[in-house]
């Protein structure tokens, strides 16, 4: 019997929850959870980044915890993770920079059976292969030797990951700035503050457009600075 421990995959986020995520960028969700006391905002280390700039993976986390290159639970959570499910696999690797954990055979598992990305908190291969192949992968480094299979490890248990702890069914928003986690229990009012960080970040831009298009006008402009600004210069 293996003694790799394998938990039940989470319920999957309501439809309106992904819906909204699908939105966001990864910065978008760590604005929304300024300030309420969530560590990191909910933001990864930055050691974590795409294959390719272009990636990008929002939904339902699915967790792996493992160590050593050993990619054995990693196999066992693919084959395990429900046809067309969408989650975004999480992977405790313990930052190990000796071997990787997958190349692009397993990324391509992943793609195939509907895993809406990968992120691993430490190293892959077949960088090439993966960035050819349009499937969201987020990793610390590469190596071109192979992994190991050893028999350990746990799936759908909480992880960290990046500095963040992690649970299964949390929300993830990855993309060219790094990662990000919304915990589960909190994600609507994450959502909401995030939503409308957004809305005043496309305001302020709708204003600086407007400035520029008066100046070079030589036409009237109107006041650029944020109102916090103006209250600090004002005082």
């Amino acid at each position: 019997m293996s003694k790799i421990e394998i938990r039940d995959f989470p319920e999957p986020l309501p439809r309106d929850v992904l819906d909204r995520a699908a939105k966001l960028s990864s910065a978008n969700l760590c604005d929304g959870m300024i300030g309420l006391g969530i560590p990191r905002d909910g933001c990864m280390e930055s050691g974590i980044y795409p294959v390719s700039p272009a990636m990008r993976s929002s939904g339902t986390i699915c967790t792996v915890d493992t160590d050593a290159g050993n990619n054995m639970p990693i196999h066992l959570a693919l084959y395990k993770a429900p046809p067309g499910s969408g989650y975004v696999m999480v992977i405790d690797g313990n930052n190990v920079q000796d071997y990787p954990y997958f190349g692009d055979n397993m990324m391509l598992t992943g793609k195939v059976i509907g895993l809406g990305g990968m992120v691993v908190d430490g190293c892959v291969r077949d960088r090439e292969g993966c960035a050819g192949m349009e499937f969201p992968v987020f990793a610390r480094g590469y190596l071109p030797r192979g992994p190991q299979k050893i028999d350990f490890g746990g799936i759908n248990r909480p992880i960290s990951c990046g500095g963040l702890l992690i649970n299964p069914g949390d929300l993830i928003i990855a993309d060219a700035d790094g990662v990000a986690v919304a915990p589960r229990d909190r994600v609507y009012e994450i959502l909401d503050k995030a939503e409308k960080k957004l809305a005043y970040d496309e305001d302020r831009k709708a204003v600086m457009r407007e400035y520029e298009t008066a100046r070079l006008k030589g036409e009237p402009t109107p006041e650029l600075a944020p109102k916090w600004v103006k209250d600090i210069i004002g005082k």
